[in-house]
């Protein structure tokens, strides 16, 4: 603690020499960058709170069915661009044991993360109809998703949808919808970065509003499962994980093998389409796919332009991953609660130290705890918060680069080992000492 805080000046000249005008604009990665230069720059080991790296080992499963994989030589030969049959055949069983949603294995497609999901939807999704513009993001949400659609010179729009949560957002949803411009909808449930979780009437208001104005919902389940508030890791019984997909029939689901079984690495997830969209023609698809019908220029079109498909070996060991938790031989759940129980240790470091929780309920009850949560600091704007708590040694996202509308930052709980957990209460017992804040 003798070198804490750090000094501005030493902070800002290496954000300088690195082209980083602002922390509180920096994108999660150029965070992570500027850390790791801190870091060897003072000596000092920083508390990472910036990024959301898995921080449990992935299960022997998924890992042993690659290794027999590759040991059988599939590394020679292209994978299907579609993905290899067996895993296809488990992610449809998947969705139906864990989601009671019916999807054919010909719609459920591997992509190399969900993040590469998130672009090939866009790719076809705000293609389909030349009088619509883009997306509309239920914000704040993961930034990387409005980047994609920049990169590809779509427009898009957006909300805070903490101010219109439950009747209040079929209101909201509707003025955007009614615009006429909006072709597909994203949203991740639970959300990056709030941990907010729709319920059953907010997904019902966006599955029968995105009917009526013929919108792609685009559900992003990152995090599938970990709304550890229930219990929904048991295979065919519910409750199970809530969906759009029980209140529209034209979606797309993305889910990451990140999380929920630490594979990040791996760079392996699903999309899965609906059978209706999956077979439904767009004419004004053809403007940029050789087929006017959606699953189609999906796989034959994106999917295809991108990659020659999903490394070959991973496939099997997601596969594997399914099979043993729609077989009920492994629960995922039981290793990925560990989130949940970091995350209540140190939300009562931040709140006991003049710290308060920006995104703090859901309606009416407590927000679960989870793989994040988000913190604000009377006083500071996010942007500044995030600025100071570098010169202690913390590192974090400000929320401004989540579409968020409140001031604050996002801190992941993954990547701090719980010996850390002293340490934190430490530099942030200084941090308050340091900005004193009266309450009266």
């Amino acid at each position: 603690m003798d070198n804490i805080p750090i000094p501005s000046a030493i902070i800002e000249k290496i954000a300088a020499d690195n082209g980083i005008n602002s922390a509180g604009t920096a994108s999660i990665r150029e965070i992570s960058f500027l850390t790791g230069l801190i870091e060897k720059k003072t000596g000092i080991p920083f508390i990472r709170t910036e990024m959301g790296i898995p921080g449990l080992p992935a299960p022997s499963i998924g890992v042993e069915a690659e290794i027999s994989a590759l040991q059988r030589g599939v590394s020679s030969g292209y994978p299907n661009v579609a993905g290899v049959g067996e895993l296809k055949n488990e992610a449809s069983r998947f969705i139906k044991l864990f989601l009671d949603v019916d999807i054919r294995p010909e719609g459920c497609i591997p992509t190399g993360g969900s993040m590469m999901g998130g672009l090939r939807s866009f790719l076809v999704a705000n293609r389909n109809d030349r009088t619509k513009e883009g997306t509309l993001f239920l914000d704040p949400g993961f930034p990387v998703h409005k980047q994609q659609v920049k990169m590809l010179g779509h427009d898009y729009y957006s909300f805070d949808l903490y101010d219109f949560r439950g009747k209040k957002l079929r209101d909201k949803l509707e003025s955007c919808f009614k615009t006429g411009k909006i072709s597909s909808l994203l949203y991740s449930n639970p959300n990056n970065p709030a941990w907010i979780c729709l319920n059953e009437e907010e997904l019902a208001i966006i599955g029968e509003l995105s009917a009526k104005y013929d919108v792609i919902v685009i559900e992003d389940l990152a995090y599938f499962g970990m709304d550890f508030r229930k219990d929904y890791s048991h295979p065919g019984v519910p409750p199970y994980q809530p969906s759009v997909a029980h209140y529209t029939d034209h979606y797309i689901l993305l889910v990451s093998s990140s999380k929920m079984f630490s594979y990040a690495g791996q760079r392996i997830g699903l999309m899965a389409v609906s059978d209706k969209l999956f077979n439904r023609s767009y004419p004004d698809l053809l403007r940029y796919y050789s087929s006017d019908k959606f699953g189609h220029a999906l796989v034959f079109g994106a999917l295809y332009g991108i990659s020659a498909g999903v490394t070959h070996s991973v496939q099997y060991g997601l596969a594997a991953l399914l099979r043993a938790v729609s077989d009920g031989s492994y629960n995922y759940r039981d290793d990925v609660r560990e989130y949940e129980k970091k995350a209540s240790v140190m939300k009562k470091h931040f709140l006991s130290n003049g710290f308060e929780i920006v995104y703090d309920t859901d309606l009416d009850v407590p927000l679960a705890d989870g793989f994040y949560f988000t913190v604000g600091y009377p006083g500071m704007t996010g942007n500044e918060l995030l600025g100071e708590l570098l010169r202690y040694g913390i590192s974090a996202i400000s929320l401004d680069i989540t579409g968020s509308e409140r001031e604050g930052l996002r801190i992941c709980v993954s990547r701090i080992p719980r010996d850390m957990f002293p340490e934190l209460e430490k530099r942030l017992g200084k941090f308050n000492e340091d900005h004193p804040v009266d309450r009266k």
